[in-house]
C-alpha cells in the first residue's frame, strides 16, 4: 500500500523531484487521483499553511512547497475525470493599480488553488476596469485585491466604487490584503473581508462563499 504521508512530507520539504517521483509511484500503485491530491499533496500543503501561520515556515519555503505540490498536481490532473479538479469557486486576484508587488499576491493565489478554488491571477498594477473585465469573463465570485504601499491602498476603494458602478458589487465578494491593510480600512471602503496572510485568506474565502 502506498504511503501518502511520504508525499505530504516531500511537499512540506519543498522537494520538487521527490514529489514528482512519489506522485508517479502513487499513480503506478493505482491510488485514486483525488486521494493523491487531497490526502498527499494538499495534505502536505495544509501543514505548510498551519506552520506558516505560526511563523514556523516563511514565504520562500512556502513558495517552494507550493511549487513542489503543483508539480505533483500537474502529473495527476490528466487522470481526473474531465481533467478538472473540484472547483469550490472562482477567485479573481490582482495587485491594485500603481502597485507592482507580487509575492504576497502570488502566494495567496497558490494557496487558494491548492485548496480547490479556481484562481484567475490578473497580475500587478491592475486597473478597476481590468478587475471588472476579469469578473465578467470568468464568472468570478470573489475579488481579491492586494496592495503593499500605503499610497496604493486608495486604489482598492476606487476598484470597489467601479464594481458598484458596473452593477457587479452585489454579485461578488470583495476581500483585501497586504502589509498596510487592516480590518478597519476594509470596513471603511466597504470590502467584505480582510486577511492578514495567505492561510487566513483561504479561510476567509471559504467562509465568505459559504
Amino acid at each position: 500500500m502506498f504511503d501518502l504521508s511520504l508525499l505530504g512530507k516531500a511537499v512540506i520539504e519543498g522537494d520538487n523531484e521527490e514529489v514528482k517521483a512519489l506522485t508517479e509511484q502513487a499513480i503506478n500503485a493505482n491510488v485514486d487521483p483525488l486521494v493523491i491530491i487531497n490526502e498527499g499533496l494538499i495534505g502536505g500543503m495544509n501543514i505548510v499553511g498551519q506552520r506558516f501561520k505560526v511563523n514556523d515556515m516563511f514565504v520562500p519555503e512556502v513558495l517552494m512547497s507550493a511549487r513542489a505540490m503543483n508539480s505533483g498536481i500537474e502529473l495527476v490532473k490528466p487522470l481526473l475525470a474531465g481533467g478538472e479538479m473540484t472547483n469550490k469557486g472562482t477567485v479573481i486576484i490582482g495587485t491594485v493599480k500603481g502597485d507592482l508587488h507580487d509575492i504576497g499576491k502570488s502566494l495567496v493565489a497558490m494557496m487558494l488553488e491548492c485548496s480547490g478554488f479556481k484562481v484567475v491571477d490578473l497580475g500587478t498594477d491592475v486597473s478597476p476596469e481590468e478587475f471588472v473585465a476579469g469578473i465578467k469573463d470568468n464568472n468570478g465570485q470573489v475579488v481579491a485585491l492586494s496592495a503593499l504601499l500605503t499610497t496604493t491602498m486608495l486604489a482598492m476603494k476606487s476598484t470597489i466604487e467601479v464594481l458598484q458602478e458596473s452593477g457587479l458589487r452585489e454579485k461578488v465578494v470583495v476581500m483585501i490584503g497586504g502589509a498596510p491593510i487592516t480590518q478597519d480600512f476594509a470596513d471603511q471602503i466597504g470590502a467584505d473581508g480582510y486577511a492578514g496572510d495567505a492561510a487566513a485568506a483561504v479561510e476567509l474565502v471559504t467562509k465568505l462563499l459559504n
